[in-house]
């Protein structure tokens, strides 16, 4: 008994040694709000903005990107004042309409440079794409320097349409042609709500150049595999919409899925997808 507890504490201890060795980690997460709609009654976002502000403090997130979050909503979050953020409405490329924003802590992180673009055959200017009708669908990104590490690498926030499935697919392509255009051979973290499943095309196209943090992560997974609850506290979870992508270069200790409730209610209708990475 004695052994096989001496044995178990200097496991646990390797590990530890281990990450402690990897260098500063940063806290990465991607979170689809849910936009402020008045139909969505009890979880409409002024009953649940001071949730998902205290979720984000509590859980300590570096850097993250948001999905369908209204300019309003992210002027709400924005009211911690260790992080600022970027990112344009996706309806006219300014403050109009849902915003795929990157939040990041303003003593940790440095923007050298930022930009935007639209899931579409004309990716420059605001318009829908492929078989998609319903919306515009836009992709925020920017360069950072980590003032702890000297390290610069890239960040990307985007959500696919959810449904156009030839839009999904063609997004996927554009994903990687843009990664690859945007950043050249900077590390690249790409995070976001793409509504397919780790099976299809695209989500398998975008790992031709970046890891899927939940299949690399140095600990397994934890929590539930799905990321969708549509407001639901006994929704089942198993579908996995949202992702984190990650540099071949980054290592990843750890990957969530975050299942935080108040009185059995979700701060959104999606969990927080979160890692903890170090960028060699």
């Amino acid at each position: 008994m004695k052994l096989s507890f001496i044995l178990m504490l200097c496991g646990v201890m390797s590990v530890s040694t281990v990450f402690s060795q990897k260098g500063t980690p940063i806290t990465v997460a991607t979170y689809n709000l849910r936009y402020n709609t008045a139909n969505d009654g009890v979880n409409a976002w002024p009953n649940r903005k001071e949730f998902v502000k205290a979720l984000v403090s509590y859980h300590g997130f570096d850097i993250f990107g948001t999905q369908e979050g209204l300019r309003g909503q992210l002027n709400d979050i924005a009211e911690l004042n260790e992080f600022a953020f970027l990112g344009a409405g996706r309806d006219d490329g300014k403050e109009a309409g849902e915003h795929s924003a990157i939040f990041y802590r303003k003593d940790r992180f440095k923007v050298l440079k930022s930009g935007n673009f639209w899931l579409s055959e004309t990716p420059e200017k605001p318009g829908k794409g492929w078989d998609a009708t319903c919306c515009n669908r836009i992709c925020s990104w920017a360069k950072f320097k980590d003032l702890k590490t000297k390290k610069d690498f890239y960040f990307f926030s985007v959500h696919f349409d959810h449904q156009g499935v030839e839009a999904r697919r063609q997004s996927g392509k554009l994903m990687v042609k843009k990664i690859q255009e945007i950043a050249n051979d900077a590390p690249v973290i790409c995070v976001g709500d793409l509504n397919s499943l780790p099976d299809t095309e695209q989500v398998k196209e975008i790992q031709t150049i970046l890891n899927d943090a939940h299949n690399v992560s140095a600990m397994p997974p934890y929590g539930p595999e799905g990321t969708f609850n549509a407001f639901k506290f006994d929704a089942p979870m198993k579908n996995r919409i949202d992702y984190i992508f990650t540099d071949k270069r980054i290592n990843v200790l750890k990957y969530g899925v975050l299942t935080d409730a108040k009185d059995q209610r979700y701060p959104s209708d999606h969990q927080p997808v979160v890692i903890k990475a170090v960028i060699n």
